[in-house]
């Protein structure tokens, strides 16, 4: 251990830092491969819309002002959109700004933050650099146990964090099922329902009867957090920047700890055209949705499990191998993501992207396994 290490918290010290999926550059300098199709960190193919290409052109100039600190125009098309008010609301660098803060504002060192087995991988960290003890409950097929989750809330348990849909696993629950866990929760105890894959999840072309937009819920459930992302659907992913909706209480807190200047002017103006530009998040949907079933019927042809999912991302069970089965795509030039890390050794995480690369994809995957 360094004197640096020796010096850092004892959250800090335990901590191994978030792994992203391999970027296109890294790959081509390791390997010499220059045709590249990168399928690890459930991006959107289609990219950003021509609207927000736009906007973002017409920002450029002005990038020697600071952005406005507080959001207002992105703040009121949201608060629009959710039918809220602007004071629910807390902007972010992506969804993990929000994540990261109801953390900061309510977990003390000894307190317990409740999450589930094969969840976001940001959860245990952020409760280890704050010092709390993560209580980690069991998977149901592959998905969020409610009633473990709920039979894990101690005196000591401050937050809950619920992926919906998951990830890397793609389930989710019923609107039923989480209401009823909500209200089982006390009112002390801060429910935080991660929504990054909403609007996959919410395209009935999927099969997720009974979604829930967990959004609708806030004045029934005062410790309700729900949080968002433009770095999916939307193809902002590059620009960072997502919300969480709230009490005004609770908002109030969170954005006392919020970094000045968190979101950049770049990023406000791509978001307010984003949400003016709705036409283009569909169109990515409805493709995620075409080509969520041209993967997964192609996968089954090969005779490979996998875990259904409402994402824009399917877990494939490619055997004991899974490591070697990733390294051979790299050489293929295909980057999806290994997901050991997230307790399933024998799976892939693949991101859906345009119809020739889930092709490139399932072509390399036949070759390799071969």
């Amino acid at each position: 251990m360094n004197q640096f290490e020796a010096r850092a918290t004892p959250g800090v010290k335990g901590l191994h830092p978030y792994q992203p999926g391999k970027p296109i550059d890294e790959l081509q300098r390791e390997h010499g491969v220059s045709d590249v199709v990168k399928l690890a960190s459930n991006e959107n193919p289609l990219g950003p819309s021509l609207a927000v290409l736009a906007a973002l052109q017409n920002r450029v100039a002005e990038l020697a002002r600071y952005p406005d600190g507080n959001g207002f125009e992105l703040k009121q098309v949201l608060a629009a959109k959710h039918s809220v008010d602007m004071a629910k609301i807390t902007l972010g660098t992506g969804s993990s700004d929000p994540l990261e803060f109801v953390v900061r504002v309510f977990v003390q060192p000894g307190d317990e933050v409740v999450f589930s087995e094969h969840a976001f991988a940001m959860y245990p960290i952020i409760s280890q650099a704050a010092s709390a003890r993560a209580v980690v409950t069991p998977a149901k097929n592959w998905g969020h146990d409610l009633d473990a989750m709920r039979a894990a809330v101690t005196d000591r348990t401050r937050v809950i964090f619920i992926a919906n849909p998951n990830n890397p696993t793609g389930t989710w629950l019923s609107s039923e099922a989480l209401q009823a866990f909500i209200a089982a929760i006390p009112e002390r105890v801060m429910v935080v329902v991660d929504e990054a894959y909403f609007e996959f999840a919410s395209d009935s072309a999927l099969g997720a009867v009974d979604y829930p937009d967990a959004t609708q819920w806030l004045n029934r459930f005062p410790n309700l957090m729900v949080t968002r992302t433009f770095s999916k659907a939307y193809g902002l992913a590059g620009l960072r920047v997502g919300y969480s909706l709230s009490h005004p209480d609770v908002a109030n807190l969170l954005n006392r700890i919020r970094p000045p200047f968190n979101v950049n002017s770049l990023a406000l103006a791509a978001a307010c055209a984003s949400l003016n530009d709705e036409g283009h998040m569909r169109r990515g949907v409805a493709l995620n949705a075409e080509q969520m079933h041209v993967v997964t019927a192609a996968v089954k042809k090969m005779g490979l499990d996998f875990i259904p999912s409402v994402g824009n991302f399917v877990c494939i069970d490619v055997g004991e191998n899974a490591a070697e089965v990733y390294e051979a795509l790299l050489h293929e030039g295909v980057i999806v993501r290994p997901v050991a890390n997230y307790g399933m050794p024998r799976h892939l995480r693949v991101t859906l992207g345009l119809p020739e690369e889930n092709a490139r994809f399932l072509t390399a995957l036949e070759k390799v396994r071969a």
